[in-house]
């Protein structure tokens, strides 16, 4: 009998992650999702998994406190041992994300550290701090974007970072391959969600620019990801593997 197979999917608790976690459920995988501070949203998604028939746990973790990674790999270690009795997960989605505006000759150094530790430094570290607790034959998927192919004003570094996030799985692909584990990015087109203020999902301006841009006549759904996501991780596509897949709707082809 083959084990139970797990996803830790980092920002789980709303948006792209919430819904990335409900579809691999409903394809049969247990999770473990993170949330930084909305403990609420997190538990809400714990039910909805579990509503499914499948396992859940939610874990805090920001990950952008670099320095307790290694306490948060514990409390992994913990609950994969007092939930599934195992030593090891299967699939690790390292989602989390944040928006901030960098228009070119205006960008703060803050804002530019917060891009670059939330979604390049975070990602490096924590996938090498949970390396050990991923089971050989496993897979990694990196949230990527579509601004790092075509240009949105304003989102310079975050489209820049997400570059430095297909290189850096490049060579995680490369470098795991012995191991049997794969490692893609998918990069989402413009998504109706409350990222960057829910301006995609809640200006009709904008709304209607980019779903006149995009070839299936309408900008994403957080379902659209989540589903990409899913069948990623499927298990008739483990030979895929050093891509980056855009799940775009054909955005500015």
């Amino acid at each position: 009998m083959s084990q139970q197979t797990i996803a830790l999917i980092t920002g789980g608790n709303r948006g792209l992650g919430r819904a990335t976690a409900l579809k691999l459920a409903e394809a049969g995988t247990d999770v473990v999702l993170t949330y930084r501070s909305n403990e609420a949203e997190a538990a809400a998604v714990v039910d909805a998994v579990t509503a499914l028939g499948r396992k859940a746990v939610a874990l805090q973790l920001d990950t952008t406190t670099f320095g307790a990674f290694p306490t948060f790999a514990a409390d992994l270690r913990e609950a994969l041992a007092t939930t599934w009795g195992r030593e090891t997960f299967d699939h690790l989605v390292n989602n989390a994300g944040v928006a901030a505006f960098t228009p070119v000759g205006q960008t703060t150094v803050e804002a530019f550290d917060l891009l670059v530790n939330v979604h390049f430094k975070g990602v490096v570290f924590l996938t090498q701090e949970l390396l050990p607790l991923l089971a050989d034959g496993g897979r990694i998927v990196n949230l990527s974007t579509g601004l790092a192919r075509f240009v949105g004003e304003g989102f310079s570094v975050y489209g820049a970072v997400k570059s430095a996030v297909d290189t850096y799985s490049r060579y995680l692909a490369k470098e795991l391959g012995g191991r049997g584990i794969s490692v893609n990015t998918v990069a989402p087109g413009p998504i109706a969600t409350d990222f960057g203020g829910g301006a995609v999902r809640d200006n009709q301006e904008i709304n209607a620019h980019w779903a006149g841009n995009t070839a299936l006549g309408r900008v994403g759904e957080p379902d659209d990801i989540g589903g990409a996501i899913a069948a990623l991780l499927s298990p008739g596509t483990g030979w895929i593997t050093g891509q980056r897949i855009e799940a775009s709707g054909g955005t500015l082809l």
